[in-house]
């Protein structure tokens, strides 16, 4: 008999750095729980390979265009309901472009950025939960490189610091959201399906609005 696992949120939104398993995560919750799934569609971006060879003149572009290519994925399938799915989950919450585009960003380039991004995000459902899957610079770089995308192999370990380091700073200010921490540095839910069960299992609980932080370890 099939087992009907039900999941408690109506919208989670995965998050973290750079090769954290963001995409990974989300496929396996919507899996097992019959979500719609929504992938952040990145490799289309046709300045993201420019940025990583020369981030002072293209970060901006690069920003913007995410900002765009974001908002209306988000915008159209937020807004279409599903009658064949029980909630709906993504690889990334919109407020990732603010989080990058303070570390990318000259301070004029960040206001203007930032008008918009408030404009655009306004229109938007927030998620029910942000689950944020914290891996340090290391593991994120073993990530990065068993994937294999030729654009990301020349990231810096500092810009992988300086992203981390933004996103902290961000989640600390949110205390209206409902916000996961996940410290999944002693697990590797990819490999191994008990592992897996400890995340599902963290994510699947009632979590008051603010931070919580969980390490996760077998």
């Amino acid at each position: 008999m099939h087992t009907h696992y039900v999941m408690r949120y109506n919208y989670i939104a995965i998050e973290g750095n750079i090769g954290a398993g963001k995409t990974s995560l989300a496929n396996r919750i919507a899996r097992r729980y019959n979500g719609k799934l929504i992938l952040e569609q990145f490799e289309e971006n046709p300045f993201l390979a420019k940025f990583y060879e020369n981030q002072e003149k293209y970060a901006f572009p690069l920003e913007l265009s995410f900002l765009a290519d974001r908002y209306q994925q988000l915008k159209r399938e937020l807004s279409q309901q599903d009658l064949f799915t029980d909630f709906t989950i993504s690889d990334y919450f919109l407020n990732k472009s603010l989080i990058f585009a303070r570390k990318t960003l000259n301070d004029d380039e960040y206001q203007l950025f930032m008008t918009l991004f408030n404009i655009m995000n306004a229109n938007l459902p927030r998620p029910d939960l942000l689950v944020h899957l914290y891996v340090k610079t290391s593991r994120l770089q073993q990530n990065i490189r068993s994937r294999g995308r030729a654009y990301e192999q020349k990231i810096a370990d500092e810009y992988l610091e300086k992203i981390q380091d933004s996103y902290f700073n961000y989640l600390k200010q949110q205390p209206e959201l409902r916000i996961l921490l996940l410290d999944t540095n002693a697990i590797d839910f990819v490999a191994y399906p008990s592992h897996l069960e400890l995340v599902l299992e963290a994510i699947n609980q009632d979590y008051p609005r603010g931070m919580t932080n969980i390490r996760l370890g077998v």
